[in-house]
This record gives C-alpha cells, sequence and structure tokens, in this order.
C-alpha cells in the first residue's frame, strides 16, 4: 500500500515542480570563486536555467544570488545555449517557499503589476557617493550598479563581510565580495522615487 502511494504521488510531484519562465537578473559563484551577472530564463523549486557569461562544467557546485529570491544553490546538470541548467539543493520547507515565490512571480507577470520592476538593477545617474564604515570612517565609493533591495560596490577599501554600513543615508549590510568590489544589502527596502537621492546622499 505504501508502494502504491508514493506511485501516486508522483505525478503530483512532476506538476509541483514544472518550470516557469521567469525574468530575474543575479549574480552567481563558480567553484573557483569567480563571480558573474546572470539572468535566470525559467526555475522550478528543483531547478533553474540561466544565460551566464561563465560556464563552468557538468557537476560543478553552484551559489546563485536572485533578486525576488534570494540564495540559491545547487550543481550544473547540463550546458545549454549561452548558459547553463543547474539543479536547486533545498530542504522541503525551502522548496515550499520557492514555489510560493515563483507562482507569485508568474501571476504578478500576467497581471502586469507594478511590483514588476521592483528589484531591476539599475546604474545610477551620479554614480559616486560616500559610504560610511561601522567605525564612522567616510570613503568615497562607485555604485556599480543599484536596486531596491541592495547594490553592488566599487572602493578602494572592502568592509568585512556582514558590517553594517551607510551608503549615502540607507543603512546596509555587507553581504558578499564581488570580483571588483563588494554587495551590500540594504536593511529597509528603499522606494523608487527617493532611491537614487538617498544613496548618493551626503
Amino acid at each position: 500500500m505504501a508502494l502504491a502511494q508514493k506511485i501516486s504521488s508522483l505525478p503530483v510531484e512532476r506538476r509541483r515542480f514544472q518550470r516557469v519562465r521567469v525574468h530575474l537578473l543575479g549574480r552567481y559563484m563558480l567553484p573557483d570563486r569567480r563571480e558573474f551577472p546572470c539572468q535566470i530564463i525559467n526555475m522550478s523549486p528543483g531547478g533553474l536555467a540561466m544565460l551566464a557569461p561563465g560556464i563552468g562544467n557538468v557537476g560543478d557546485r553552484v551559489v546563485v544570488y536572485l533578486d525576488h529570491i534570494g540564495r540559491v544553490e545547487g550543481k550544473i546538470t547540463r550546458i545549454i545555449d549561452s548558459g547553463f541548467a543547474m539543479s536547486v539543493g533545498a530542504t522541503p520547507r525551502k522548496r515550499d517557499r520557492l514555489a510560493a515565490q515563483l507562482t507569485w512571480l508568474a501571476n504578478r507577470d500576467i497581471l502586469n503589476l507594478p511590483e514588476d520592476r521592483r528589484h531591476d538593477r539599475i546604474v545610477p545617474r551620479s554614480p559616486i557617493t560616500t559610504l560610511t564604515l561601522e567605525d564612522g570612517t567616510r570613503m568615497t565609493c562607485r555604485i556599480i550598479d543599484l536596486s531596491m533591495s541592495g547594490a553592488a560596490i566599487s572602493a578602494e577599501t572592502r568592509p568585512p563581510l556582514q558590517s553594517r554600513v551607510a551608503l549615502g543615508k540607507v543603512l546596509a549590510r555587507v553581504v558578499r565580495n564581488l570580483e571588483d568590489g563588494f554587495a551590500l544589502e540594504f536593511v529597509h527596502e528603499q522606494h523608487p522615487d527617493t532611491l537614487e537621492d538617498n544613496v548618493t546622499a551626503r
């Protein structure tokens, strides 16, 4: 009876992990610690396909940071045109959360909700601003790109990971190092109408 129940659940499981077309931007890191920008073209709680400039080998472990979704990791399963497909390793609880996020993203696209561009990355008109470190030190930095939830920064000094900083007058946390700088996650999501003014405020 237990075997029959497992077999009967398989079609449900396949439907649960059906991939949806998405347009998500992010960054990923290969095993040699090189990081690249990427665009996700379809995704399910169990896997994704991305357009990517730096391609590893089948079986390589990859860590991806995605707008709207956050951090996911897995292994490259196949190489595709201009990118690769990978599995997503996650607990059942995280898979359920991913399924809910993907459902929201799919419905958002169908309904054309204004959140569609909420986390799109932009290059600010005035990319030079001031970064204030935890000890009060202020230094000039350049914003590589920017979204409502964070920014990629280039500066002479990299603050310690997890340290609190202020980009202009926006409080943020240093979440990872990039090849040409570091990434910040804002403590509070910013409003698009005031984002650029707040991060470039002196």
